[in-house]
């Protein structure tokens, strides 16, 4: 089907947000250019192809995966078989990737056939031509149930080869702290090499070599994180780790936080004396410390309910610290409103209209006539609007 062709109408019909998305990916094109154009020609790999344009690995793998995904199957040799690129799963659905599959596949089916119970998992991977090391992780990993199988037969036709498998009791008392915090906690597998000094790779083998039903366990706890509603903080996330702010984050705001907390700053002050980006930090405080804002607006509400701060905000702490001194002065020394307002630096109505609202006594014992009595008097005069 013949897609329609692009028209000045289109082009006028763009909003301000998707002319600037636009130009953003034109930006980020430009960027990698020289990156796309090694992993297009090449068979160099990612990392160096990143090293060698001074990128990173990791950004770099993310914006071959969502812009140029053609090119990853087109080198992993998976076809796309008239289906859209991104559409086309690099892994299947138990984690093997598409490419290893194929790789691996006659042979795993060679392991579990009686014409090949002679030979040894290495014969068999010398025979079709791969890795004997790879072959036998890839089916520790995900035919472990045929390496058993065939370990059985073997014995029992009186051809085994007497070598101990299974996970080594060194092995074992290395990483048995880690898997008891893996297991009772929802912490990462990075975060529990770190807490256990064990190295993140060779832990996380281990327990895709001997502990996969708990790595299913945590896989399905992870999936129904993913399905829950709205988050809270410190619940699990889909891709295992807390919905929480980064530790770079938090101390790179840490000072701000501290003064939005403790002080009655501004918030344009704040980012004045902190130097941290306003609306970053504005982010910042209404995802991860909505109570310190809600409390700063004066709005007596829980936490996670569904409001318009702005519109539902009350006596904010900065204002009433604006307004402190001079309605100070006013209880000690009732005068009319106008000559605090100017002694001190504000506007007569505005500091009037802020008097009635949230100091009405005192208002009252000043003979300031309260909000209603003034809206009645501008439906009466017709000049409410």
């Amino acid at each position: 089907m013949q897609e329609p062709r692009l028209s000045i109408e289109d082009l006028t019909q763009l909003s301000a947000r998707e002319r600037s998305r636009i130009r953003q990916r034109y930006a980020l094109h430009r960027r990698y250019e020289t990156a796309v154009a090694l992993y297009a020609d090449t068979n160099t790999s990612i990392r160096s192809i990143a090293a060698e344009c001074g990128e990173s690995e990791h950004a770099l793998r993310a914006y071959l995966r969502r812009y140029w995904r053609e090119l990853m199957l087109r080198r992993y040799g998976i076809e796309t078989e008239g289906k859209d690129a991104q559409e086309v799963p690099f892994y299947t659905a138990d984690g093997q990737s598409c490419l290893a599959h194929r790789k691996y596949k006659e042979a795993v089916q060679a392991c579990d056939s009686i014409r090949y119970i002679d030979l040894n998992v290495s014969q068999v991977a010398r025979k079709f031509g791969v890795n004997a090391t790879a072959l036998a992780n890839f089916m520790r990993v995900h035919y472990s149930e045929v390496l058993k199988r065939r370990e059985e037969y073997r014995i029992r036709l009186g051809i085994s080869d007497n070598i101990r498998r299974g996970v080594r009791p060194d092995c074992r008392e290395q990483y048995a702290a880690a898997v008891e915090l893996y297991r009772t906690t929802d912490m990462s597998v990075k975060a529990v090499a770190e807490q256990c000094k064990v190295s993140e790779g060779g832990f996380l083998q281990h327990l895709r070599f001997y502990h996969q039903p708990l790595l299913k366990e945590k896989k399905e706890t992870r999936r129904q994180a993913k399905l829950a509603g709205k988050k809270k903080r410190g619940a699990l996330l889909g891709n295992g780790r807390k919905y929480e702010p980064l530790p770079a984050t938090v101390q790179k705001y840490a000072e701000a936080l501290a003064m939005f907390r403790d002080t009655a700053l501004t918030m344009k002050e704040i980012v004045r004396r902190t130097g941290v980006p306003a609306e970053g930090f504005r982010f910042y405080l209404h995802k991860w410390h909505r109570a310190l804002v809600l409390e700063r607006s004066g709005i007596v509400a829980a936490e996670d309910a569904e409001l318009n701060i702005a519109r539902s905000r009350q006596r904010m702490k900065t204002v009433a610290a604006k307004y402190a001194e001079a309605i100070e002065s006013l209880r000690q020394h009732p005068r009319p409103v106008s000559y605090v307002a100017r002694e001190f630096g504000h506007h007569p109505e505005v500091f009037r209209s802020y008097l009635r609202k949230h100091e009405p006594e005192l208002a009252a014992s000043l003979g300031l006539r309260p909000v209603a009595w003034k809206q009645k008097e501008r439906i009466a005069s017709g000049t409410k609007k």
